[in-house]
């Protein structure tokens, strides 16, 4: 059974419409390698298509251009590579198929045994859909120290309540906090007498003698 992973930027506001001004000023090493690891061992590379456009429109010229990035964009070429999208126009970049039912073409690579990872890179509509389903195994977040104010956040505001677990989080020389969550439930629901025995000080009066009915 393959695992389905979401790798996003985002801002501390919530948006993950990427805007260059508030991203690349906090892209360093740290957050590369991070980056690197999140595309390691992918077998399957899901894209929405308006993503797909962005990554088709800069990657075969990096690997023709044969730069510093030029083995990663090989890479992603070489990588087969589904577009969420209901067109048909040619999508013109090698490996590259579409899906018009995007959920259960994953749903379909989830329960195969042959594919171990599928990677989505950015694609909101397509993580909320997978959320929506069931059928992401882990939402990877780079979070970035700035709040971007305008963009496309990453949950609907009208979509229904999505607890997380933690797996693992790291902060980055930037301020980037790396946080890496999977589906999970809301912790059950705390008393308010076991609350107190939580907070310090709670069954203690202020300072001074007083009381809260005081």
């Amino acid at each position: 059974m393959a695992t389905v992973v979401s790798t996003l930027f985002i801002s501390l506001d919530g948006v993950a419409e990427v805007d260059p001004t508030w991203h690349f000023p906090y892209f360093d090493d740290a957050m590369g390698n991070a980056v690197v690891q999140d595309y390691a061992g992918t077998d399957v590379l899901v894209l929405g298509r308006v993503t797909y456009d962005s990554f088709a429109g800069a990657w075969p010229a990096r690997e023709t251009a044969g730069e510093a990035d030029a083995t990663f964009a090989a890479e992603l070429g070489d990588l087969r590579k589904i577009v969420a999208t209901r067109g048909t126009q040619d999508l013109g970049w090698r490996n590259a198929e579409r899906s018009d039912d995007i959920v259960a073409t994953v749903a379909a690579l989830r329960a195969d045994e042959t594919v171990g990872k599928v990677l989505v890179a950015g694609s909101l509509s397509v993580v909320r859909q997978l959320l929506a389903a069931g059928c992401l195994d882990e939402l990877r977040l780079l979070v970035h120290p700035v709040a971007a104010g305008r963009g496309e956040h990453l949950f609907d505001a009208e979509a229904p309540m999505q607890p997380l677990t933690l797996l693992r989080s790291a902060v980055f020389p930037t301020g980037v906090v790396q946080l890496v969550y999977t589906p999970g439930e809301l912790p059950s629901p705390v008393g308010g007498e076991d609350t107190t025995d939580h907070v310090e000080g709670m069954d203690e009066p202020p300072k001074g003698g007083s009381t809260p009915s005081d």
